[in-house]
């Protein structure tokens, strides 16, 4: 039997539909792993970029440090984490917030930057104050990129997110690690589809909730861009 017929067949074990180490609880602890890597990244990157997009202040420095990040070695930071804080969730989740700060960062402070002067000068003409200017002139226009920006970075995260098990957590890493360790090559198979899977469907959602959240006309003016 081939290794992609014993990925099939290792799909439909009921086995692996139940249990601790059943899919299901594996998809659940890889998805909280991202969610709350996601939600602190936005948490700090959010409110920074409308800050310096809106006043422009700092704008070399936090986007530049952000270009930075980028570049750090994800594995690198785990094992450097693991020596500073030990083994646990902190290892696994300061990784993953350093891989999403930079695209939700970068992409809410250029949708502020990018909303037409013509739009602020009016506001300002209505005597809108500035947190008003920013949060119903500005938030709204930038709203696409913002968006593309969270999406990158929940892609990101959850592609990346199976080095929880690099440190001995779960997710669907665990399979891949695990596999590897124990030659079981279709238990690899089948931790790398679910993660591609994970993956698509992470993409899927934040294209549905762009269109729920993001008016039409806002949309077009997007795309014409």
């Amino acid at each position: 039997m081939n290794i992609v017929s014993r990925a099939i067949n290792w799909f439909g074990e009921a086995s692996q539909w139940s249990g601790s180490d059943g899919i299901p609880a594996r998809v659940g602890e890889h998805l909280y792993y991202s969610g709350l890597s996601l939600l602190i990244a936005a948490l700090i990157a959010l409110p920074l970029g409308l800050y310096v997009g809106h006043t422009g202040r700092g704008a070399f420095l936090a986007v530049n440090s952000a270009g930075a990040a980028r570049a750090l070695p994800t594995v690198g930071l785990v094992g450097l984490t693991v020596v500073v804080f030990g083994i646990g969730l902190t290892p696994t989740l300061l990784p993953l917030v350093a891989l999403a700060i930079p695209p939700i960062l970068v992409n809410t402070y250029a949708g502020v930057r990018q909303v037409d002067a013509q739009l602020r000068d009016a506001a300002n003409g209505m005597g809108m104050t500035g947190s008003q200017v920013l949060f119903q002139v500005e938030l709204p226009v930038a709203l696409p990129l913002i968006v593309l920006g969270l999406r990158t970075a929940a892609v990101q995260i959850v592609s990346t997110a199976t080095i929880a098990a690099y440190v001995g957590l779960g997710g669907l890493g665990r399979y891949i690690f695990d596999g590897l360790a124990r030659r079981e090559y279709e238990v690899m198979i089948g931790g790398a589809v679910l993660s591609v899977l994970l993956a698509l469907g992470t993409e899927a959602l934040f294209v549905g909730i762009q269109r729920l959240i993001v008016s039409p006309g806002v949309r077009q003016r997007a795309l014409v861009k």
